[in-house]
């Protein structure tokens, strides 16, 4: 029996040790719900989860860039069925002022009318907005003209792929783009001016209709690129769930297993220790 060095206190201790290690990491992993917390945890599974989680936060951006898309489009959709109903409505005015039984008296109040709607017209087409761009006026956020057409483009990927970008192209819808150089001018005596103007108009419906199927179809494929994307990060998810997450059932039997070897080591470290008091009485 020796008393300067007692090996199996200090190998009690020693599995002591290990065994407070591993019930601190267990109890990490519970409070956190993370079975890797650092590096150390998991090198190769720490690097694969992050790059995971830069695809889904991507992806969840995109998905709601696709979101404002659509609601641009729906705005200015909207937009375009007034204009839709506006240009009906003209219509309907120009074929009255054709009809041989009105006075020239009469066709001036329908002129009048014209006038009024074609100025609403144009007052649409520079005033409807989303976010700062003004979807109808063909020109871009900065004001400057754009040919015609405001051109938007959303990025629908996490990578600056040009795959990953939809662009949108919106038509001026003003009274130039839409009748041209005609003058909408029904005042004559006999209705004959009335017959060209519906032509035009019969030309500004089929123009606004265009658009209106064009942002309509956009839409269409917008609602399918965020259900596509939607699909990717849930599946995306699940895939780091399943490296970075803890299994809580699993986790919960570890640490009720280095709990237990806890108490049992401090037991049988205290008993260790006492073990060397029997040399006092080979002393008495």
């Amino acid at each position: 029996m020796v008393v300067q060095h007692n090996m199996t206190a200090a190998n009690a201790n020693r599995m002591l040790g290990i065994t407070t290690g591993e019930l601190a990491k267990a109890t990490e992993k519970l409070s956190s719900g993370y079975k890797v917390n650092r590096a150390a945890d998991d090198a190769s599974g720490l690097s694969i989860s992050e790059k995971m989680r830069k695809q889904i936060r991507g992806l969840t951006q995109a998905s709601a860039n696709a979101q404002d898309g659509i609601s641009m489009a729906q705005t200015a959709e909207g937009a375009l069925t007034e204009v839709h109903d506006m240009l009906q409505r003209m219509n309907e005015l120009s074929v009255k002022a054709a009809n041989g039984t009105l006075s020239s008296a009469d066709r001036g109040n329908v002129q009048d009318e014209l006038d009024q709607l074609t100025s609403e017209i144009n007052r649409v087409s520079t005033t409807t907005k989303f976010n700062e761009l003004y979807l109808l006026s063909g020109t871009n956020q900065n004001g400057s003209a754009t040919g015609g057409v405001l051109g938007v483009s959303l990025q629908v990927g996490a990578d600056p792929l040009n795959s990953n970008k939809i662009a949108i192209g919106i038509t001026a819808m003003n009274s130039a783009t839409l009748f041209g150089t005609e003058a909408l001018n029904v005042k004559d005596s006999t209705g004959a001016m009335a017959s060209s103007v519906i032509s035009v108009i019969g030309s500004a419906i089929s123009i606004v209709s265009k658009q209106r199927s064009a942002l309509g179809a956009l839409q269409n494929r917008l609602e399918h690129t965020i259900k596509n994307l939607d699909n990717i990060v849930e599946n995306t998810t699940a895939a780091e769930s399943e490296i970075r997450d803890t299994d809580m059932a699993s986790e919960m039997v570890v640490y009720s297993k280095n709990n237990i070897l806890q108490q049992a080591g401090q037991s049988m470290l205290a008993q260790a220790n006492q073990a060397n008091q029997g040399v006092l009485s080979l002393l008495q």
